[in-house]
């Protein structure tokens, strides 16, 4: 019965991670597919390029929270104490993977999705309160400084899983953060080239065909 239920807290976070609230938002906003323009990445840096911050705020809201949503309604039907990342560990690795890949591939929308920078903060919020403030800061601070979205979500994905195992020490849900560190990293390999080559996009650019 446990194994049943740990399987099915892993498919509904998957399910969850697939809505994509770039593409749910632009189309209640009347704004164009973010597959269409810019990056092409359906997430909300790329919708800030139509120029609708509303948008973009909305977006990236969304993406975050259901990665919240997932762990947390795990947590508690695993009967996981918001405050304790030790019990049921294994199970919550699986959900945050889960939701993690469902961003990146949403079976909704033809397994075309986002990076997963606001679906991870949502997951580390989820985690631990703590943890989320400390990534976001992280992430916050780059991207103000330097202006480029890619390099402060690359930045968080490396700091994230570290963050965790200063807090925590070296708990299974390290392992999955370290896994969720590595897909970011991999779906911004395209960034990368472009931060090599000094042309990436900062934030606020406006849009451009794909």
């Amino acid at each position: 019965m446990t194994f049943t239920l740990d399987l099915l807290l892993i498919l509904v976070a998957y399910l969850i991670g697939s809505i994509s609230f770039a593409v749910v938002v632009s189309k209640c906003m009347r704004l164009p597919d973010p597959h269409s323009y810019g990056s092409g990445n359906p997430g909300a840096t790329n919708v800030l390029r139509t120029g609708n911050k509303v948008a973009a705020g909305l977006t990236f809201l969304g993406d975050a929270l259901k990665g919240f949503l997932a762990v947390v309604l795990a947590r508690a039907i695993l009967g996981d104490p918001p405050m304790n990342v030790y019990l049921h560990s294994w199970a919550l690795c699986g959900v945050v993977i889960a939701v993690f890949l469902g961003h990146l591939f949403p079976v909704f929308h033809g397994f075309k999705g986002g990076k997963g920078v606001a679906t991870a903060c949502g997951i580390l919020f989820g985690i631990n309160p703590i943890l989320g403030i400390a990534t976001l800061s992280t992430w916050i601070i780059v991207a103000v400084f330097l202006r480029y979205s890619s390099l402060a979500a690359l930045a968080a994905a490396v700091f994230g899983p570290i963050y965790f195992v200063f807090l925590f020490g070296f708990e299974p849900m390290a392992i999955a953060l370290a896994a969720v560190c590595i897909l970011l990293i991999w779906r911004h390999k395209s960034n990368i080239q472009n931060l090599l080559n000094g042309t990436e996009s900062r934030i606020g650019s406006k849009k451009s065909k794909a």
